[in-house]
């Protein structure tokens, strides 16, 4: 799967009995029905988002921003650092401080930085003590961030050598030259964690006006999941973000624009690997062919061994160990991609049969008892993608972000169950262009060198 960098620094370590109630909530958990999404907004504009939880005395919470890399503009790694440094020091507490308040309250905090979004988290016993403390150095975390030069000199030799780390890797390599071709000048384009050049330019003060601009109210939503009461969890959204200046939502991104002709790109690299990529603009989430396309990629690529990908590739052939298709879908349309791995002097067979593969999909789509068996499994397997509090919460997170409709989950299974083969080979045929296709490969053959 074509990684997506991230920081994310876990502050502070979940004593003995959340461990335990962690384990209890997968079966309690697996036993609910499928989650009554509450809605409203803050008194400042942020949009909240409520599962109530009774069964075990905790809670999650989630804060998520528009703020995530697409936000950077010419300052790459801008987002991924400022949410990287908000628990470095905020308030009167430093980075030891806060991470020894969490301790002490056996809770557990997160942030991490993506391409279009930012998160801060919680986990915490419902007790009124202990969350009434973490919740009030969560806000002290999102509201007072210091930005001190010490600490972003730390954090951006961090980030330094990770970028030095991918520029070594052929995995990384592909991910960058893919996107970069796949959307050229959209914001999509840019790798969250920038460049060298970038990253050494970003100065505290950087960090303080992306703050300012985008943690905001209306730019934020709240995600709760626990043992508290409607009331409660209204409270809890405020002590969070209350205090946030109202603010604006950030401005919608523009459309992705549409690939005129395939690309193939073919970069050297010392690996005896060489790794492949294939795929282009996909769907957005919300998207009215989504749970067709979703189905119809679990029978191309998505459906691990049984997939036809994963019959012609590794099965018949034995090219790659592992490998796989999915759509990504975000804000605007995401990638559809095809990946894997093989060996150099395997590599131009391996595009071959990839390719071939998918266009003889294209032409048949799924079969009846191919389709019948992805419908039983995704259904089937439903139940367990909810049975937590932190995948709902999750869940909640995906649901507000984008916007999608409060009974998103309560349909899903029905959804599915009511596509026929004709709509899911129509959705797939319409969607995807074999004849327009960005593919790279990186690795010792792929220019056909030994």
């Amino acid at each position: 799967m074509v990684k997506l960098f991230s920081i994310s620094r876990a502050k502070g370590r979940a004593i003995g009995r959340i461990g335990v109630l962690v384990s209890l909530a997968l079966f309690a958990a697996a036993a609910q029905a499928v989650p009554d999404i509450r809605h409203w907004e803050t008194t400042n504009g942020a949009r909240v988002y409520f599962v109530p939880a009774p069964e075990l005395p905790m809670v999650d919470v989630r804060i998520l921003f528009d703020a995530g890399s697409v936000r950077d503009r010419d300052k790459g790694g801008l987002a991924l650092l400022t949410n990287a440094l908000l628990a470095e020091g905020a308030g009167e507490l430093d980075a030891d401080a806060i991470t020894e308040r969490f301790d002490d309250l056996g809770a557990s905090f997160g942030n991490s930085s993506r391409r279009e979004s930012t998160t801060v988290s919680l986990r915490s016993l419902s007790e009124e003590r202990v969350l009434v403390e973490a919740l009030e150095t969560v806000k002290t975390i999102v509201q007072r961030p210091r930005f001190r030069a010490e600490d972003l000199a730390r954090e951006r030799n961090r980030l330094l050598v990770s970028i030095r780390a991918d520029q070594a890797s052929p995995g990384s390599i592909a991910d960058k030259a893919f996107y970069e071709a796949l959307y050229g000048e959209h914001p999509y384009a840019a790798q969250p964690e920038g460049s060298e050049a970038t990253v050494i330019a970003i100065t505290p003060e950087d960090l303080r006006r992306f703050h300012r601009r985008y943690y905001v109210a209306r730019n934020a939503q709240v995600a709760i999941v626990g043992a508290v009461s409607r009331e409660r969890a209204a409270e809890i959204a405020e002590r969070l973000v209350g205090g946030l200046p109202a603010g604006e939502r950030a401005p919608a991104l523009p459309p992705v624009p549409e690939l005129k002709e395939a690309r193939v790109i073919r970069i050297d690299h010392p690996s005896q690997q060489t790794h492949l990529l294939m795929g282009q603009p996909g769907l957005k989430r919300g998207d009215q062919d989504y749970f067709a396309l979703y189905v119809a990629n679990q029978v191309l690529g998505g459906g691990g061994l049984v997939s036809r990908l994963n019959e012609q590739v590794r099965e018949k052939r034995g090219l790659s160990y592992s490998v796989y298709s999915y759509f990504a879908p975000m804000a605007k349309r995401g990638p559809f991609l095809m990946g894997l791995q093989t060996r150099n002097d395997q590599a131009a067979e391996a595009m071959s049969i990839m390719r071939e593969t998918l266009e003889q999909f294209i032409e048949e789509g799924p079969s009846e008892s191919e389709l019948a068996a992805v419908q039983k499994n995704i259904v089937g397997g439903f139940p367990l993608n909810i049975d937590n509090n932190r995948k709902i919460v999750g869940y909640l997170g995906m649901i507000g972000f984008y916007g999608l409709e409060l009974d998103y989950l309560n349909r899903f299974p029905g959804r599915v169950e009511s596509l026929d083969r004709e709509q899911v080979h129509e959705a797939f045929r319409r969607r995807i262009d074999p004849q327009k296709m960005i593919t790279v490969l990186v690795g010792g053959g792929a220019s056909g060198k030994p």
